[in-house]
């Protein structure tokens, strides 16, 4: 492979230095958790305030009734990465057939109908208990004050809430006395507060203020009742009984959530083993089928053994596209949480197979991979249900059911050589009715699943809904040197692809790979309602040149052309094993994303 030499012109250095860092998608998430790192936490100490922070300044993009995913390293085993697992199931109610008596093909885009048990505060809160060293409510001091002091109202926050502000006003209510205070959408830098929230994590730090002892083991306690408390105290038992009510959903109709206090009692966050593949020396590290992470693997597999991949150059652009096609068509195939051929997919036999179906002109066909002894799931086609939609981040819900909301990302690295990538999500402020009590609503991440009992990924009571979060950890001879994530629903592995080949196969630094001009595909079965599909989009930055552009065309892609800087949302850290060194990457769209550390 050969790549484009990188700009001379970066919009910001990559940050380097020897004692810690942090990236985020918001600059308060990496200010307060560099602080965290300043006061003497680690990492993880570090990571778990910053992702509490992300729940309160970026609340129309994740919140504490989503779910996450994380991949970390720790200094003490770092050739053996884990994922850190925040997806809830779907609750005991959640089936294929009471969904079908309600007259739904789909489950629904926003409303509790759509919610998983919520596992971001608990994944966060077992982080911490067995990798962090702070208390509890040391870690949750910025995000308190946040939530009961204020913070700057985001622009894209501020034009959110307008966006369902008719929904509110007309359905939901307790959402209306949060987000638009005197009835008005909040401009943005409006300073927003939400005592209800605040008032939530005062009491889980309150549930263990009765264990007296002062070592690790108290401190676990104090960490467990905190656990215990959202599980079983007010949470689960405001956001159960709230979401019984029926209440407008996505499809237009009022429905009765599902979700019940013991769906939350029964679930426990934990940690997985990754799943991975070797590339140009390296060994990137994803999480497993419950996620679409080993589609990024996938597309690694096939682009090595292909002559171009180049993100830059018109070969290389389509080669990236195809080989992403390929591998997002075999995510709605075969993934889901169960038994997924990870063996097969994942070898170079069958990356050699799908690496001979990318021709010189763009596919417009939905092509999964054989697999002996498998028939692959086709899910429907629904070319009319993707017009209007441009297929950036994740859809939620206003009237017409074209909002569309996001993600949050956050990588921090210590001095000691922990390093952590977590991507939370779900719970966007509109994605079901706030729960006045609670000050947040739950999530919509069982709109992933089909209504299918033949899909992998179809709903099931118990079941994880597969999910599009999906952080990244690279190591090289053993050691963990980068970690790296993205906002962006089915884009997220998609914006991953070109960081990666430009700074593991190109020579790019950092910050020169996420400034450079990104592109992903439309032609994949959106995960999120109403699941739409267009067989030949391409999207592209204008910076990736005409000539490439053009090329595109004549290929076959239906290119949209997105702007200069509007695609991908990545941020990195990563650490020289041999030096000490550390270093950060952010990225500079829309304006929101920093990187700190010394």
């Amino acid at each position: 492979m050969t790549f484009t030499p990188p700009p001379a012109f970066t919009t910001r250095p990559t940050l380097t230095g020897t004692f810690g860092m942090t990236a985020s998608t918001h600059w308060l998430a990496t200010a307060s958790a560099q602080a965290v790192l300043e006061r003497g936490g680690n990492a993880f100490d570090a990571v778990v305030a910053g992702g509490f922070v992300l729940h309160v300044v970026e609340p129309h993009l994740n919140g504490p009734g989503g779910d996450l995913v994380g991949i970390f390293a720790t200094a003490a085993d770092p050739a053996a990465p884990v994922v850190l697992m925040g997806q809830g199931p779907a609750p005991a109610g959640a089936s294929i057939e009471h969904y079908r008596e309600q007259g739904l093909d789909l489950v629904p885009g926003a409303g509790g109908l759509a919610a998983a048990v919520p596992g971001a505060v608990d994944a966060w809160l077992t982080l911490l208990r067995d990798h962090g060293t702070c208390e509890l409510g040391d870690v949750l001091s910025a995000a308190i004050g946040y939530a009961r002091d204020g913070h700057p109202l985001l622009a894209q926050a501020s034009a959110t809430i307008g966006r369902v502000a008719p929904l509110f006003r007309e359905h939901w209510p307790s959402s209306a006395a949060l987000w638009l205070p005197e009835g008005r959408v909040p401009p943005a830098g409006t300073m927003v507060r939400n005592p209800a929230y605040a008032d939530v994590l005062e009491s889980l730090v309150a549930a263990g203020r009765g264990i007296r002892d002062e070592g690790p083991v108290g401190r676990a306690a104090r960490i467990d009742a905190a656990r215990g408390e959202w599980k079983s105290g007010r949470v689960a038992q405001a956001a159960s009984a709230f979401l019984a009510v029926p209440h407008r959903h996505s499809d237009g109709r009022d429905h009765r959530g599902v979700i019940t206090a013991s769906d939350f009692a029964r679930f426990d966050a934990g940690y997985e083993a990754p799943v991975s593949i070797p590339f140009r020396g390296h060994t990137i590290a994803k999480a497993g089928a419950w996620t679409q992470g080993p589609a990024l693997l996938q597309t690694l597999r096939i682009l090595e053994g292909h002559a171009e991949a180049d993100p830059s150059t018109e070969a290389g652009a389509h080669a990236v596209l195809e080989a992403l096609k390929l591998a997002l068509a075999d995510r709605d195939a075969y993934y889901g949480d169960g038994d997924v051929p990870l063996d097969v997919l994942l070898s170079e036999d069958y990356a050699s197979v799908r690496r001979a179906q990318i021709g010189q002109s763009a596919s417009h066909e939905w092509r999964p991979g054989r697999i002996p002894g498998r028939e692959p799931f086709r899910p429907p086609l629904r070319t009319a249900a993707a017009e209007g939609a441009s297929g950036v981040g994740e859809p939620t819900i206003d009237r017409s059911g074209q909002t569309r909301g996001d993600t949050c990302h956050i990588d921090v690295v210590d001095r000691w050589g922990n390093m952590i990538a977590v991507t939370p999500s779900g719970g966007w402020l509109q994605s079901s009715p706030t729960i006045p009590e609670l000050g947040f609503c739950l999530g919509t991440r069982l709109q992933m699943t089909w209504l299918d009992e033949s899909s992998p990924a179809a709903l099931r009571p118990g079941a994880r809904p597969r999910t599009t979060l999906t952080p990244t950890l690279v190591l090289r001879a053993g050691q963990p040197i980068m970690a790296l994530g993205t906002p962006g629903g089915d884009q997220q592995e998609q914006w991953q692809v070109p960081v990666l080949l430009r700074m593991l196969a190109g020579g790019y630094s950092a910050q020169e790979a996420i400034d450079a001009p990104s592109l992903h595909t439309t032609a994949l079965v959106d995960s999120f309602w109403p699941r739409g599909w267009d067989p030949a989009g391409a999207v592209v930055e204008d910076r990736i040149g005409e000539p490439v552009i053009a090329g595109l065309e004549r290929r076959g892609h239906t290119v949209t052309r997105a702007g200069d800087w509007s695609l991908g949302r990545v941020s990195a850290v990563g650490r020289d094993a041999a030096t000490g060194v550390v270093w950060a990457a952010a990225n500079p769209r829309g304006m929101q994303g920093y990187a700190a550390g010394r």
